[in-house]
Parts: C-alpha cells; sequence; structure tokens
C-alpha cells in the first residue's frame, strides 16, 4: 500500500495506532523538546467480525481498517513517518508490578546499569513462568505460547529513599517495583504483521492500561487513583499508587455488550441499536426511550459492575498489595464505551466501603484528553474521553523516537527511559 511519500520532515515524527475493537484510530505527531504535537488524526470503524474482546480476528480487514485510518491521518498532516506504537488489549493481556530487591557487596560503589539490567531479567523471569501458568488455567491449555509485551520500571527505592533515576547513586538495597505484561504469542504474532503488511516501524506494543495509567506524566507524581478505560470489546483497569503502577486488569466487557443487548431486546439491528446507544449517551433521546434504554441494558451494567469488583479483589491478591492497605479513593473513566452514563452511576452507588477496603466512598470522574501529559492536540479535534486511549500511546511513544524499533531490546528502552 503506496501510504509513505518522500517530503522533507522538519521534525521527528511519530505515530499512534490504537486497534479498538470498535475504531481504528490512528495519530500523527511531531515530536519537539520532548512533547508530541498531534498534526493530523484518522478514524475507520471496524466490523464485527474484525475483533473480539480486543484480540484480532480478521488480520486482513484490520489492516484495511488501519491503512484508511493512517491515509486520513497523513493527508490531514501533510507527512507521513514509520515510526510507531500500537496498543495492544485483551482479557489474556497479563500485567503486574513485582518488587525485585538487590543488597549489594560495596554500598559505595555506584549503582551501574548491569546491575539493573541483572534485576530487570530475573524479574522478567519469574513473571513470565506465572502468567504462563495463569493463561493456561484460564484457557484450559496447559502448553501456552507467552511472550514479553512491555517492561517499565514504575518506582526505585535506594536504602529506602525514593529516586527516579537509580544510575549513578550509592547505597545497599536497591528496590525496584517493575511493571512487566505479558500476552499470548498468536496475540502478538497478529500486530506484528499488520505493522509489517503497512511498512510501519514498531517502536512498542504497549498495554493500553499501561499507557492510559502513564499518560498523566511527571506534573501528577504523587497521582493516586483507579483508571478504567471502557473500549468497545474490553474495560482495562489500572491501580496507581504515589505516581506509580501497582499493575493492570482487563475484562472481556466493554461498549459492545450494551450494543448486543439493545439490538436483542428491542429487536432491532446492531447499527440502530449502536445509533440508538450513542443518542442515549449524548442526552439525544426522549424520556421513554431513556426508560426503555436502561431497562434493557440494566443487567449487563450490573456485570459490568461484578467485573469491575473482581478486578479488584485479583489486585488485592496481589504481592504489591500489603495488608491493611487501602485502594485510591478516586475512579477515573475513559474510553468511548464509558460514555455510556448508567456506568458512572453504577460506580456512584455502589457502597465500596463495604464490598473492598476503600477508606471512603470513592469519587467518580473522567480523564480528559487534556489531560494526557506533554501531547497537544493542534488539530483541535481530540476533545473527547475515547481519544485518550490514543494519545497515551503517543506518550509512551516520545521515549522511543529514534530508536532501532522492536529490535532494540526491552531493556534498552527502559534504561532509555530512566536516562530521560
Amino acid at each position: 500500500m503506496a501510504l509513505f511519500s518522500r517530503k522533507p520532515k522538519l521534525r521527528p515524527a511519530l505515530l499512534s495506532l490504537d486497534i479498538g475493537t470498535e475504531f481504528v484510530k490512528a495519530l500523527v505527531l511531531e515530536t519537539q523538546d520532548d512533547r508530541g504535537y498531534v498534526i493530523g488524526t484518522g478514524k475507520e470503524r471496524q466490523r464485527l467480525s474484525d475483533m473480539h474482546g480486543g484480540a484480532v480476528t480478521d488480520i486482513s480487514a484490520v489492516i484495511e481498517n488501519c491503512a484508511r485510518a493512517l491515509e486520513l491521518a497523513f493527508h490531514q498532516s501533510g507527512r507521513t513517518t514509520r515510526q510507531t506504537v500500537i496498543g495492544i488489549a485483551g482479557e489474556l493481556v497479563k500485567g503486574t508490578t513485582t518488587a525485585t530487591t538487590l543488597t549489594r557487596k560495596d554500598r559505595t560503589a555506584k549503582i551501574t546499569e548491569h546491575e539493573l539490567r541483572d534485576l530487570i531479567l530475573e524479574a522478567q523471569k519469574d513473571i513470565l513462568a506465572r502468567s504462563r501458568k495463569e493463561l493456561a488455567w484460564e484457557t484450559g491449555y496447559q502448553e501456552v505460547d507467552v511472550e514479553l509485551v512491555n517492561s517499565a520500571v514504575v518506582g526505585v527505592t535506594i536504602d529506602g529513599y525514593r529516586v527516579t533515576n537509580p544510575i549513578g547513586f550509592t547505597g545497599r538495597t536497591i528496590e525496584i517495583a517493575i511493571y512487566t505484561a505479558y500476552a499470548p504469542a498468536v496475540h502478538l504474532a497478529a500486530i506484528t504483521t499488520i505493522a509489517d503488511e503497512l511498512g510501519l516501524d514498531l517502536l512498542a506494543i504497549t498495554p493500553e492500561p499501561y499507557a492510559v495509567a502513564r499518560g498523566f506524566g511527571p506534573q501528577e507524581n504523587d497521582l493516586s487513583c483507579i483508571c478504567i478505560d471502557v473500549g468497545g470489546g474490553t474495560s482495562d483497569i489500572a491501580v496507581i499508587r504515589n505516581g506509580g503502577l501497582e499493575g493492570t486488569k482487563m475484562f472481556a466487557i466493554g461498549g459492545r455488550v450494551f450494543t448486543r443487548r439493545l439490538a436483542s431486546e428491542l429487536k432491532i439491528t446492531f447499527e440502530e441499536a449502536e445509533e440508538l446507544k450513542l443518542a442515549y449517551s449524548e442526552g439525544r433521546v426522549d424520556n421513554e426511550d431513556k426508560a426503555t434504554v436502561r431497562r434493557a441494558i440494566a443487567d449487563d451494567v450490573e456485570v459490568w459492575q461484578s467485573g469491575v469488583e473482581l478486578a479488584l479483589e485479583e489486585f488485592m491478591q496481589s504481592e504489591r498489595f500489603a495488608d491493611n492497605q487501602l485502594f485510591p479513593a478516586s475512579i477515573l473513566l475513559c474510553g468511548g464505551g464509558s460514555l455510556l452514563p448508567d456506568l458512572a452511576k453504577s460506580l456512584k452507588a455502589t457502597k465500596w466501603t463495604e464490598k473492598l477496603p476503600f477508606a471512603r466512598q470513592p469519587e467518580i470522574g473522567f480523564i480528559e484528553p487534556g489531560r494526557v501529559s506533554l501531547i497537544i492536540d493542534t488539530t483541535e479535534s481530540l476533545t473527547s474521553v475515547q481519544d485518550v486511549t490514543p494519545m497515551a500511546l503517543a506518550a509512551v511513544g516520545l521515549d522511543l523516537v529514534g530508536s532501532e524499533g522492536t529490535a532494540d531490546s526491552t531493556i534498552q528502552h527502559l534504561l532509555r527511559g530512566l536516562r530521560a
């Protein structure tokens, strides 16, 4: 596909590609001074058979959808780029944060990249083994081919003192909290194939809840909240505490579940049900239709709420969740599915302190696009909570522009991020 031309580049460019269940979203950005400036956007709807639960089910169809979204973004921006960050989601994508500790023989010696590399590799091996067992239990297959998706340092302490970059420090004990995500190899292979067929230089495949959590940036270093990204096929949850990511969970309930329910209950087509759902979400229906929609989706909203609660219960079982620890008293929503008002209402109505360790009833809010750090929208078209995920993916890509793509090891990406 002839998507690229040889126009002179003024500034390094980056492509953010969010391959969602409902839409493919593409952003073209120019990068300068550690910031990304959105200069082109593209969006293409996916068919029902193209994706399921955040995973690709028809590679050729998704490639065509991505190509159309890219063409729109390239046309608006007036330039092209191959360097790309692509998001990944789905209930079989596993992300967890593990604390790894090293006691050093010589406390006066400066900490080196070699020491960090050994710590990181050890943590990755441990999480890989656990992820394989977990996926085998969930899928029923004893041999599940699992690959590393993403690894990032989300917290470092030296002798109990918190630092942002340990390289060059001295000390006796280093504790590094490492977020590591794994996914089935078949899932990753599909995304890699899509990138190859489009001629893209794949800088990273990034778990979307990790990207959303990181998108807040350094100006919110002490942020504590629970982020819920409700897409077309999945709901992705990230728990952030004092600026550090504790882990991510995903479950396969998204906007399409509610659309299918409306189509079934009201005996209308999926397309008609989607239009009704959007009109309802935007307040463009009368009181009678509002009541009809609420009744139709009430049971599915309750199931979605239960999915959120179960995901948070799983967080409590992780090694990062200490005894008597409390969840952050803030829940923030984003993603196109979160526009359905019943979801926020369900979260507000839930008596959280009776169900889970919350000190008080959490505040429910939304992540607006302007809250994504270091990404400036010059097109003035990214105004909805559904635009947060592709913008957050772009924020992750800022550290990677100019690298050699996925051939450049994950360890090198991680260490480059620390130096930045």
